[in-house]
């Protein structure tokens, strides 16, 4: 009789779930983002989402080929779509008003620095899309260059830091309405600007159970009570410092990753706030751009949180002192 036996420790969980089938999950979830992005901002839009998924996916293709030297079919079955997310969501963190290399340049750091020379999915220390984005931010001035909504048929027009974001922070006033903010009608990058849009996404990773609905509430919560705080409890800023810039977008995709998360629930709650207050304060200090620095920073800090804040083994006691 050939029998195989499988030992394995407690405790025994069977699930249909895998990485891909997450990711999977997560690019449904994106695609009403995408396409509210391609309403705005015209046929440009796509065109650069395509090419840096394409190009995410080609980058680390290549990278398992060369130079972990695996074929391309090995390669092709152990696609997790990893890489896909990255694209859409660096894509979607682009202007349309970037030039299309710049798409390619962010796709291959984050692919190939952030990514697999870290070890490959699971591996990364800071999340792809934000730290591709964060790179091309330091290289290229055309990344804070956004078009008006209402030229997208026509002649590019190029408006530098006329977000509503922008002008909530630096004269008290959000220079579109929240309708406008919260259906995506206003400058800003391809994926950022629909908030109605991404919360759709949301909850759809919601009822999947792929994220935990309290923590991008606890991060939009905080950063937007802690505005309301530092403007005199000006009550009138909290909607517009939500809906306006990459808050939805980063808190409910990007500050979710697994990966760059502590693991543990008191953990996630800490980090969380903690996130919430340094976006809120750097908003305070920049205006712009805050969202993808503060998520990177607190990146910096998972080790810390999954060293000093663990749970606690079933059936451990704590050791009597003498």
């Amino acid at each position: 009789m050939n029998t195989k036996l499988v030992y394995s420790g407690s405790p025994h969980i069977r699930s249909n779930s895998s990485t891909r089938r997450i990711m999977l999950d997560v690019v449904i979830a994106l695609i009403p983002a995408c396409v509210m992005g391609v309403i705005w901002f015209g046929l440009r839009a796509w065109l650069w989402l395509a090419l840096t998924v394409i190009s995410a996916v080609v980058f680390e293709f290549l990278f398992n080929i060369v130079i972990n030297k695996k074929s391309f079919l090995q390669c092709v079955r152990e696609f997790d779509l990893t890489s896909v997310v990255t694209g859409m969501l660096l894509g979607m963190n682009l202007s349309v008003c970037v030039e299309w290399y710049v798409c390619v340049l962010g796709s291959a750091f984050a692919i190939i620095v952030v990514k697999m020379l870290f070890g490959g999915t699971g591996r990364n220390l800071f999340n792809p899309a934000i730290a591709g984005r964060i790179f091309l931010l330091l290289s290229f001035t055309s990344m804070t260059k956004y078009m008006a909504v209402g030229d997208v048929f026509g002649e590019l027009t190029i408006a530098a830091g006329a977000t509503p974001l922008t002008e909530l922070y630096t004269s008290g006033v959000a220079n579109a309405s929240l309708l406008d903010m919260f259906i995506g009608r206003i400058p800003g990058t391809i994926g950022e600007t629909s908030a109605a849009a991404l919360i759709l996404g949301g909850i759809y990773l919601v009822i999947r159970k792929v994220i935990d609905f309290k923590l991008p509430l606890i991060y939009i919560g905080v950063t937007g009570l802690l505005t309301v705080a530092f403007y005199g409890f000006d009550f009138g800023m909290f909607l517009p410092s939500i809906l306006g810039g990459g808050l939805m977008l980063g808190a409910i995709f990007m500050a979710t990753d697994y990966v760059t998360t502590p693991n543990t629930k008191l953990g996630n709650i800490i980090y969380f706030v903690l996130l919430g207050a340094l976006t809120a304060v750097l908003r305070w200090y920049k205006s712009s751009e805050c969202v993808s620095y503060a998520i990177m920073i607190m990146n910096m800090t998972v080790p810390l949180f999954d060293r000093y804040i663990v749970n606690k083994p079933f059936g451990a006691h704590d050791k009597k002192k003498a």
